[in-house]
Order: structure tokens, then sequence, then C-alpha cells
């Protein structure tokens, strides 16, 4: 078993730092407009972690029961599973979140999954193999949970590293501090080591976090993520290896600071029209998807219409928690009606899984 606390994670040999391009040209779509395919999966219970299968379909994680479904390409979910050890009931934010296959998945058949239990918020993984879950193994233990702010998005990169992100805990002052992993966007090697490369000695690659929930690579090998706000501005960023992005808990460290000495967000939006969740991005663009706001929106990443945003779908599914692409370059979006956070109430055959195309 490759247990490890954050502090206390092994340095293991990597592939290097640098994340390696990904197929596909960076270029401005602003002409593609999305729009509704078919509904994928309906009747779950708040769907939060999402990761494309190779022959097909995806495994989707609810956050609340911890059960994980298999949503096929066609339409239809199964329940392959139920992962032990979550602190399920709605608590709060914490359960099920992110997941993520192996890079090696064809031969390990190892999923990824962060999650919270009684104790504290961790990284485990675990084999899916005929349909059936094995029994999870840690990997990175003892991030601090609470009711909020737990992050919990995974996301490999090319070069087979690990990036996961985390909340701070409804403690602002961990967000700036480099030796613990509250408030950060970690990068680790497959069984949880911190690689040699990254900036502070553990696993931390970026800092000054308040609550991210989606992260993305473009098709240039830049990281993406989403950053909650707290009472003014919410955040697009551009995840920089040591970067500082500024949350310290005060009003002040939302949104951008100029010529400050932290990180400026490519884009902000104010908190009641997006809470941005998921990320994807496709076509030039960053799909961001909104849970207050109640929307998909569209930010474009590259000249000449950089920073562009656009609204989509406002008020049509509600909530929207998860954004990724497919494989088939669609993209696949779940809602979050049955959080107890939408003020009119699920909408019939909540939570869904949505399959969205650009035209």
């Amino acid at each position: 078993m490759h247990r490890r606390t954050f502090l206390k994670a092994g340095a293991a040999v990597t592939a290097g730092g640098l994340v390696a391009p990904v197929a596909g040209a960076l270029t401005s779509a602003a002409s593609a407009a999305p729009r509704v395919d078919r509904v994928l999966a309906s009747d779950l219970q708040v769907p939060w972690g999402l990761a494309f299968l190779p022959q097909g379909g995806a495994l989707v994680g609810e956050r609340d029961t911890s059960r994980i479904y298999r949503v096929r390409a066609s339409g239809g979910k199964r329940l392959v599973g139920e992962v032990p050890g979550v602190r399920g009931g709605n608590p709060g934010e914490g359960g099920l979140l992110g997941l993520a296959l192996s890079p090696a998945f064809a031969t390990d058949r190892l999923v990824y999954a962060y999650l919270s239990t009684p104790d504290d918020d961790r990284i485990v993984r675990f084999t899916y193999a005929e349909d059936r879950l094995g029994t999870p193994e840690p990997l990175v233990i003892g991030i601090r949970t609470a009711s909020s702010h737990h992050g919990g998005r995974l996301l490999f990169a090319p070069d087979g590293m690990l990036f996961a992100s985390t909340g701070d805990a409804g403690e602002p002052s961990r967000a700036r501090d480099t030796s613990v992993p509250e408030g950060k966007v970690l990068r680790m090697t497959p069984d949880g080591g911190a690689p040699p490369d990254n900036p502070f000695g553990n696993l931390v690659w970026s800092y000054g976090h308040r609550n991210v929930e989606g992260l993305a690579l473009d098709s240039g090998g830049q990281l993406w993520a989403t950053e909650f706000g707290s009472s003014n501005l919410d955040e697009l960023n551009r995840i920089v290896r040591g970067g500082d992005y500024g949350w310290d808990g005060s009003a002040g460290s939302e949104g951008g600071d100029g010529a400050g000495g932290h990180r400026d967000p490519l884009v902000s939006w104010r908190n009641e029209v997006c809470s941005p969740s998921g990320v994807a991005v496709l076509g030039g663009r960053a799909w961001v998807g909104a849970l207050r706001g109640q929307a998909l929106w569209s930010v474009d990443l590259a000249a000449p219409g950089k920073g562009r945003k656009v609204r989509h779908f406002h008020e049509r599914f509600g909530r929207i928690r998860t954004v990724q692409k497919a494989p088939d370059n669609s993209l696949w979006i779940t809602t979050s009606n049955r959080d107890g956070r939408n003020p009119s109430g699920p909408n019939p055959g909540d939570d869904k899984v949505i399959r969205v195309v650009l035209r």
C-alpha cells in the first residue's frame, strides 16, 4: 500500500514537470454555439465526478450516496458499486467528488477518486473491472475536511502526473501556507508521491486558492482552474508552477490585484451570475458550469476575442456542476439540483447527465 500523509509523501521519479501538448489546435471558435444532443442519464443524486471509459461511456459518481454508475454514450445508466468509507448523507459539500482513470487503465484498471471521510479528505484508487469496484487504496490522506470548501477535482496530465484541487476548508490562512494541502492545486505521481520538480518539495503546485472545483488542460498543455469567490468575484485562472493566487480571506483577495504580487484571473464573474464548478476546454474556449448562475459559460482563451464571456442555457437546466470534454469532442455536463441549493427545487428527472455538441 502506498498510503501517504500530505507532508510525508515520498519523492518519486517523474517523466518531467512540463505538461506535454495534447492533440488539437487552440483556436477561437466563437461561431460554434452549444446545442443539446440528448439527456444521457436521469434520476441521479448530485452527480459530481465523471471519468470517460476507453470502451465508451463514462463512470459517474454521486456525491451524497458514493454510488458509481456506468453511463452509456448512447444513453442509460447501470449501477456498478458504492465506494465505502465516504461521509455521505448530504454532508455539506463533501462526499464522493472527483474521478479520474489511470493513464494505464487499459492494463491496470485503476480509478482514482477524491472523497471525504468523517476525519479527512483524501485521494484513493481502486480497480474497476467487469462492472465491479475493488477495495479503495488510500494514496494521500490528512487533507483537512469541513462542511464546505473541499475542492475535489482530479485530472491526469499527458506526462502521467495527477493534478488535484483542494479547498481552504473554511480557513483562509491555510491557503497561503505552502506546507499544508488546503487551498491548493496539488501535483503528484500516480502513487501519491511528490515529483522532484514540484516547487515546494511536497505536493503543492500552486497556492492561495479558496475553492477550486474545476481543472482542465487546453491543447497547448496549459492548466486552467475555476475558483469560487466569497462575496464578490469568481475566477477562471491560468495555473502556473508555484503561482500565488492571492486568497487570504479578505474581500480584496478576490479577482485581480493589478500590479500586485498575485496571479490575476483571465476573467471574473459576480458570484450571483456564476459560482463556477467544472470546466472543460474545447474549440479554443473554456466551458464553465455555473451553479448559482444556472448556466454554461464559454470564455475565449485566444485572440482576438480572448476573455470574451458568453452565457448559454441560462436557467434551462438549473445548477450545472461538472463539465467535461468527451473523446468524441462533445461536452458532458451534469446538473446539481438535488443538493438543496436550488431555490426552486429539483426539475423533473433530476439530476441529469446531458450531452452537448458544438454546431
